[in-house]
């Protein structure tokens, strides 16, 4: 096991004042203070490339995705709702973890992951909802507690801090969870090598056919 786990956090949007990018930042900080040490994937700034299947070589920014998201034991996703569903640069992110089918494990074998979403109106389940279907494609394990931020405009003031002291409360709480869940599938990875076949033969997907897909 390792001396120290790694969460990462993957998120936020294009924009210059992100809230989700604020909520993910405060998800690590609960992260931390359980222990983990955390490293956090701004959107804008990896400044990812469209997902092309047909692209062999790709760029850096596509390589320090999967290497981080392959080098962590748990993750925390965070996304704006945009008409009642992820960002288009969060799944194009998501589209790029392709690349860590060829890994070893695959893909999201044995990570946790925290999610959470942001949203203009009242409602911010319908982008963890997709969230957590893609998850569960790359084979990883979404924590029970999830954080759908509704009006996400005024729960966080200019400076990207939560005026209401729950809602940091609750986001600490978020990462503190994923860390918390790391260090269990550290001790013991849950999912075993006959379960491992039968999922790969369930829902693999090689090289060839997400090119042609």
């Amino acid at each position: 096991m390792k001396s120290q786990l790694l969460v990462v956090g993957l998120g936020g949007s294009l924009s210059k004042n992100s809230n989700s990018l604020a909520a993910l930042k405060i998800a690590l900080e609960g992260g931390a203070e359980a222990g983990a040490r955390t490293e956090l994937l701004d959107l804008r700034q990896l400044s990812l490339p469209m997902y092309d299947p047909s692209n062999s070589e790709p760029p850096d920014s596509v390589l320090k995705l999967c290497d981080a998201v392959h080098d962590a034991d748990g993750l925390i996703w965070s996304s704006p709702m945009y008409h009642g569903t992820i960002s288009g640069s969060f799944k194009n992110a998501l589209d790029w973890l392709q690349l860590l089918g060829n890994r070893t494990p695959p893909y999201l074998t044995d990570k946790v992951v925290g999610l959470i979403s942001t949203a203009g109106g009242v409602q911010g389940l319908q982008a963890v909802n997709t969230m957590e279907f893609a998850v569960r494609a790359l084979r990883g394990w979404a924590v029970p507690l999830v954080m759908p931020t509704a009006q996400a405009w005024k729960a966080f003031d200019e400076e990207g801090k939560p005026v209401d002291s729950t809602l940091t409360e609750q986001l600490h709480a978020l990462g503190r969870e994923v860390a918390r869940g790391s260090c269990q599938f550290a001790l013991e990875p849950p999912t075993k090598a006959d379960a491992a076949k039968a999922e790969a033969q369930i829902t693999s997907v090689s090289d060839r056919e997400a090119r042609s897909a």
